[in-house]
């Protein structure tokens, strides 16, 4: 109804899972490369949770369309099957014709197809949606259906995306089996109130849009409140507001816009900051990462690795900068130097590798002489000091920009020294292809795993802006 008055090809904010409209942005794009990687190159199961509406289903198309030739996937979309029906299910997806035959032969079938598949070079992937509504007996199936083996390679991966209420069901004692043979766990963060308008206007010109951000800074707060940074009823907001923007002949989505599509949703302002647990996931999928890539290199020591961009939004007013739809969280280790253009989606995941080569020092060009230096200048003394002294072993990385904006890093040092925590911030400069950029990083750890746990301990206002991660040194 309202597509020409906004000039758009199609709806922006469709609830219905469509690719072209996938946002990186809030750890989303990096648990998909996390996802390719661990597939590609390790074994075990991997839990992928989130709240209702957060993407899960997205992310699981995403993986579909994105993971190589030769991985093959299994997609149960129907999470309350029985153990039977699963394995019947599974059968049928690998072209088995096996209606009225026995379980324990089906088992025997699907466990031949597995091992032609092996010898063929296949890798066979199940992705179970909803896993949080699967009957025990059939999750336990699938614990089952792990164990299978030739040699010692396993012939089936499985990935369960589910509610946290997946996390609850793993913790009862009859499940401690299948939790103990899962190796990486991840969860999709909501969306901050400062990458909600990244991802409104993402999805708007992903529609065809061409025109200037249409929300209002009420309008982005109304709808961050209203749907707690839950991507569908964020959609579902967005959505109502453009009509009744377009009923009332105006292109600017204001707060009123935002009351009426709330009014007609049901929804009220219910914004609360996230769980500090779910703060912490991406410090852990980081060490997680870390972990994989390092058992990666012993095997592959030569293998060329690669490390993928980000941008930082600039900041506005008090709010500290924020990283844009195109951020996805940084590596937990140094960074590598500039590699080749090509990159696979695991070439960009393995950028984590221990004993990266020493790389090139940025040129960070140098203030106008005041007689004092300048918050800027003394945190980037600082962080020298932090990597030639090479008395810490990690810190907490708040964000890195591609782009030195001197002006913006001091407006946040100035937030910081607000804030009485200017002296746990460090500035290092970094190479990003070819552009002198810098790392923002905060405190000093002598483990990676006491930083993540300083991860819960940081200022309520850089949890709420930022995606921390783990740096080593």
């Amino acid at each position: 109804m309202y597509l020409e008055h906004f000039g758009l090809n199609e709806p922006p904010f469709r609830i219905t899972p469509v690719t072209v409209f996938f946002f990186s942005g809030a750890n989303r794009g990096e648990i998909l490369d996390a996802l390719i990687y661990s597939l590609s190159e390790a074994e075990g199961i991997i839990k992928v949770s989130g709240e209702v509406g957060s993407g899960k289903t997205m992310l699981c198309r995403m993986l579909l369309e994105r993971l190589p030739k030769h991985i093959e996937t299994i997609y149960l979309a129907n999470p309350s099957l029985s153990r039977d029906e699963m394995l019947y299910a599974i059968a049928d997806a690998l072209g088995l014709d096996l209606d009225g035959k026995r379980v324990g032969i089906v088992m025997h079938y699907i466990q031949q197809k597995l091992e032609e598949k092996a010898r063929e070079g296949k890798r066979i992937v199940v992705l179970v949606d909803e896993a949080h509504a699967m009957p025990l007996d059939t999750l336990e199936e699938l614990r089952l259906l792990y164990n299978l083996q030739i040699g010692n390679a396993k012939l089936l991966q499985i990935i369960l995306f589910g509610q946290p209420e997946l996390n609850a069901k793993l913790d009862q004692p009859n499940m401690r089996q299948l939790k103990d043979r899962i190796v990486h766990h991840f969860h999709i963060q909501p969306l901050s109130r400062n990458i909600l308008e990244n991802y409104l206007m993402f999805r708007m010109r992903a529609a065809g849009y061409h025109g200037p951000n249409i929300f209002s800074p009420a309008a982005i707060k109304l709808i961050a409140d209203a749907s707690n940074g839950l991507m569908r009823r964020v959609n579902i907001l967005a959505d109502k507001s453009l009509l009744a923007a377009f009923v009332e002949d105006t292109h600017n989505i204001e707060a009123h816009h935002v009351q009426a599509a709330m009014r007609d949703s049901e929804l009220k302002p219910m914004r609360a900051l996230p769980d500090k647990k779910l703060l912490a996931g991406g410090a852990v999928t980081a060490l997680l990462l870390a972990g994989l890539v390092a058992w990666w290199a012993q095997d592959k020591p030569h293998a060329p690795l690669q490390r993928a961009a980000s941008t930082i939004a600039e900041p506005v007013g008090d709010t500290p900068p924020a990283p844009s739809p195109a951020t996805v969280m940084q590596s937990p280790i140094a960074a590598q130097p500039h590699s080749p253009p090509a990159q696979t989606p695991a070439a960009r995941v393995a950028q984590t590798a221990v004993g990266a080569p020493p790389r090139p020092e940025p040129v960070v060009a140098a203030a106008p002489p005041t007689g004092k230096p300048s918050l800027f200048e003394q945190r980037m003394a600082a962080g020298r000091q932090l990597l030639e002294q090479k008395t810490a072993a990690a810190s907490i990385q708040l964000f890195y920009s591609e782009e030195i904006k001197r002006e913006r890093i001091e407006s946040f040092l100035r937030r910081a020294n607000g804030l009485g925590k200017l002296s746990e911030i460090y500035l290092l400069p970094e190479k990003f292809d070819d552009k002198d950029g810098l790392r923002v990083l905060y405190g000093t750890y002598p483990s990676a795993n006491a930083a993540r746990d300083a991860i819960d301990e940081l200022p309520p206002r850089y949890q709420e802006a930022f995606t921390a991660s783990i740096y080593t040194f």
